[in-house]
């Protein structure tokens, strides 16, 4: 029968004729060696050209990566060979190798070895380590050297081939070749080898329009392919799988059986000849390069052949051949996590058909292998053929041990635990796949629909198209499509009550009470696997997640695609597998995930009986948890971050909790947050507090304003004035009045200019000194024009007018604030009218009760001007009250005598 391929094209970039490609074995790319001289690495992922390189003006024909030093080396019709760093695109090298076309380069796979091959008919090796120099030269052939190739099981020899009809096979110690293969009727172009353990093969194709097999343990042909229609030009095994890839000029790629040696499928994509191919062990991906572009072929699976039973148990196929390891051999839990698991395979048998899917049953007793339209169901310790038959896919029900099989688009059986067919599924649409668990399901193109496994009832019909379903031991469901994932609830009581309703019959949709969406995650999902209520699963980002409710937590970043293989209870550790079945683990408690499913249901009791067994190293992640759930109460019971306790508290109203922790573990930030709610709270006095201890000093310049407290602001300015905070130095400073601190901070800090402004404005008496300083500061810059321009009141005292008046309302103002010092803040009203505008304050506070309140200056009683209270206090400044009138009952508002003092503007 034969194998299922399943063939997608990833890229198909159109460029100039393509004479080399070499796909990355980490990185999704593909390197095109162009006829135009220039290099291309394509990112297959995204169909884009990542890297670019202009090389030569003559063509490349042959590049390679060589990823453990992230380099690209290669070969052009000048003859030389250059080195790039793929990371930076930095020329490394570049030197004449040859005296004629480079046709080849091969790396050795762990010494610091090419090998190159030319149409001067040489082969020759190079060393980097020696700075590239010729460590041998090979002569043998008799025409052009096409292609060189190590050995992958052997890397101490390389073949070569060669149009003298040949192909030689070579030890890098000797320039005599071991042994020469001869069978091709005309030039030989390429070759490649067989990486697998069982078989000595090797594979040419050659101008004859043939590919040969070879055994070169025989030195004997084992086969001839015949197709083409014109040269083969590349050859390659395909090392997953058992098939070998040809291609021809005739602008054909065909997949061979490397078992039947027929043809599997032919490969047409309209883009000319095709000349180079590239394939990696591991990748599922064939790169071809043709006179009109590049293009990568995937084909099969990303996933690994692998299963995990419940115990603990693994099974894997790699190359038909089957093994096992068993994850109780080692200590799982003396290692970290995505450290790997040392487990040894131990064979089990071969397996009868090309797997691409295996599967164990819910009781781990059969293994499912599916592939080439056949399946076989094997007994999973002696692998014994218990039952086989023709399908493309097979699936297990959640524990009965039935299984289904799909067999096209329509062909859907179901067997029993006896491996008796049962019944089979009647569907009236396209069956794309299907899927086992609770319930059958059944995808088609647009919707999945889900059925009973014991009666083959319509369930649910819903209009997603999954590419996964995962089951849990409950009747939670998650369905995971390209760009989301889906948790759904199943009710099988609200089923069975409306079939009884409904008389046993279904419409085309079936229940639609039957399921419920719970959750709907943006996430693609990889691989998933549920404990309990918890679903754990890997992302196309490479990060293992889980999600209990709505929340979904990270555990960790992979560097690479991984897939889950199950859970170990015991251990408390998931167990993942890369696409070599390399075997890690991640610690995963299983106390917390009970912990957060009881929180879900609501069912406190049961949470407070699961956290006596959750480490305390778990308590603040589940406080998050529980914040999340609106929990906050509990949240701050639980947590143990300080900054976290902080945070909850401060949610939760509780200041003085929240100061109590912030003076265990005390940070600014704290500090800032109680001080901002505490001032909001009107508790001035914590606020106080708070900011004073994260030492904010902007806060607490804001807050001696708002409540006038004099002795907050004298604090600041002193602090402020030690440090680096000059500016809150001199706005506390002005605030209080002291402009001559002010003067001072602005000298201090160098800014002499603006001081001389400022004196100007506030201490005209300070000008002239300022002005001396600001014009020897000039001269020493080398500024002396700029500084014989500047004036002062004392040298031009003719530019200042008013300067007089100005002198005595500095000394005024200064004899005013004397006397308002000590005011009570009540009466600001008043004193701000009578200052502003001359005009009494009629309306003193007082209590209600038409009794006085003292201002601390005496008693004032209504109606009577401020000021003069403060004249009656000091004799010496009777004659001074800014805007004062000799009897305020009988002045008109506004008519102030201007005898009596400055006016307003001058003050």
């Amino acid at each position: 029968m034969p194998m299922k391929l399943d063939i997608k094209k990833e890229l198909n970039s159109h460029s100039d004729r393509v004479k080399s490609v070499d796909l990355h074995p980490t990185e999704p790319w593909v390197l095109s060696c162009l006829y135009d001289g220039t290099m291309h690495i394509y990112d297959y992922s995204t169909g884009t050209v990542a890297k670019s390189f202009e090389v030569s003006d003559q063509p490349v024909r042959c590049g390679v990566f060589i990823p453990r030093k992230q380099w690209i080396v290669c070969g052009c019709d000048d003859m030389m060979i250059r080195v790039y760093n793929y990371n930076t695109m930095e020329k490394l090298q570049a030197f004449e190798a040859h005296m004629d076309y480079i046709r080849s380069i091969s790396v050795h796979p762990t010494l610091p070895l090419v090998v190159t091959a030319s149409d001067d008919m040489l082969i020759k090796l190079w060393d980097w380590e020696k700075g590239w120099a010729t460590t041998m030269v090979y002569e043998g052939h008799s025409h052009y050297v096409m292609q060189v190739l190590f050995n992958p099981k052997d890397p101490n020899t390389f073949a070569s081939a060669s149009l003298d009809h040949t192909i030689k096979v070579w030890s890098i110690s000797s320039p005599i070749p071991n042994m020469t293969l001869e069978g091709h009727e005309r030039g030989v172009n390429c070759i490649d080898y067989y990486a697998g353990p069982d078989k000595p093969y090797l594979c040419s194709g050659g101008d004859d329009q043939v590919v040969k097999l070879w055994d070169y343990q025989t030195r004997s042909c084992v086969q001839t392919l015949e197709y083409h229609e014109h040269n083969v030009s590349c050859v390659s095994f395909i090392h997953d799988r058992p098939l070998i890839l040809s291609g021809s000029e005739d602008g054909s790629a065909v997949l061979w059986n490397s078992n039947t040696y027929t043809n599997e499928a032919t490969i047409q994509l309209n883009k000319e000849r095709c000349w180079s191919a590239s394939h990696h062990k591991g990748l599922s991906r064939i790169a071809l390069g043709y006179d009109f572009g590049t293009v990568v072929i995937k084909f099969g699976r990303d996933t690994p052949l692998v299963s995990m039973d419940s115990s603990g148990k693994v099974i894997y196929i790699k190359e038909n051949e089957a093994s096992t390891m068993n994850l109780r051999s080692v200590d799982i839990s003396s290692y970290g996590d995505g450290d790997r698991l040392p487990l040894v395979g131990k064979e089990l048998g071969a397996t009868e058909n090309s797997p691409q899917s295996i599967s164990h049953s819910p009781n781990g007793r059969f293994v499912a292998v599916c592939g080439d339209g056949e399946y076989i169901v094997y007994t999973a310790l002696a692998w014994r053929n218990k039952s086989f038959g023709q399908a493309d896919e097979v699936v297990w029900d959640s524990g009965g041990g039935e299984y289904a099989t799909r067999r096209g688009s329509s062909d859907i059986r179901v067997f029993s635990n006896k491996f008796k067919e049962r019944t089979a599924v009647q569907t009236d649409f396209v069956a794309e796949g299907i899927f086992g668990g609770n319930l059958l399901c059944v995808r088609s193109s647009d919707f999945v629909c889900f059925f009973d496994w014991e009666s083959m009832q319509l369930i649910r019909r819903i209009d997603v198209v999954p590419t996964n379903i995962f089951w849990a031991e409950s009747d939670l469901v998650a369905l995971a499509t390209d760009q989301s994932l889906f948790i759904l609830q199943f009710d099988r009581t609200a089923f069975e009550t409306a079939l009884d309703q409904r008389g046993g019959v279904m419409g085309p949709d079936g229940v639609e009470e039957a399921f419920q969406l719970l959750h709907e995650y943006p996430e693609t999902v990889t691989s998933g696997h549920w404990i309990g209520d918890c679903f754990i699963y890997t992302n196309s980002n490479h990060q293992l997640n889980y999600v209990v409710g709505s929340e979904v937590s990270l555990l960790n970043h992979m560097d690479g695609p991984t897939f889950i293989l199950g859970y170990l209870t015991k251990d408390n550790r998931i167990l993942v597998a890369d696409k070599s079945v390399t075997i890690t683990s991640y610690a995963l408690n299983l106390a917390v995930v009970e912990y957060k499913t009881a929180i879900i249901r609501n069912d406190h009791e049961e949470a407070a009986q699961v956290l006596q067994k959750v480490p305390t190293s778990e308590h603040n992640k589940l406080a998050k948890f529980l914040e999340k759930q609106g929990y906050k109460e509990q949240a701050l019971d639980l947590a143990t971050d300080p900054d976290f306790m902080c945070e909850l508290a401060l949610g939760l109203g509780k200041l003085d909790l929240a100061a109590d922790i912030a003076k265990k573990d005390p940070s600014p930030l704290k500090w800032k947050s109680i001080g901002e709610l505490a001032t909001q709270e009107g508790r001035l006095d914590l606020a106080e507090k708070c900011m004073v201890e994260g030492e904010d000093l902007a806060g607490l310049v804001a807050l001696g304003m708002a409540t006038g407290n004099a002795e907050i602001l004298e604090r600041v300015a002193e602090t402020s004035a030690t440090g680096k905070a000059m500016n809150v130095a001199f706005l506390s400073s002005f605030m209080l009045g002291r402009v001559n601190e002010c003067l001072k901070i602005l000298i201090s800090s160098q800014r002499i200019p603006e001081a001389a402004l400022f004196a100007r404005s506030y201490c005209p008496s300070e000008v002239a000194s300022i002005v001396e300083m600001w014009k020897a500061d000039l001269r020493k810059s080398g500024h002396v024009r700029m500084a014989d321009l500047l004036a002062d009141p004392i040298s031009h005292a003719h530019l200042f007018e008013g300067y007089e008046s100005s002198l005595q309302a500095e000394k005024d103002n200064a004899d005013l604030m004397l006397k308002m010092k000590e005011v009570d803040s009540d009466y600001y009203p008043a004193y701000k009218q009578t200052l502003e505008t001359g005009i009494p304050y009629e309306n003193s506070p007082d209590d209600g009760k038409g009794e006085v309140q003292e201002n601390g200056l005496g008693t004032a009683e209504p109606g009577l001007d401020p000021r003069a209270e403060l004249e009656e206090e000091d004799d010496e400044d009777e004659d001074y009250i800014p805007g004062e009138a000799e009897d305020v009952e009988d002045s008109p508002p506004g008519e102030e005598d201007d005898d009596e003092g400055l006016d307003e503007e001058d003050l």
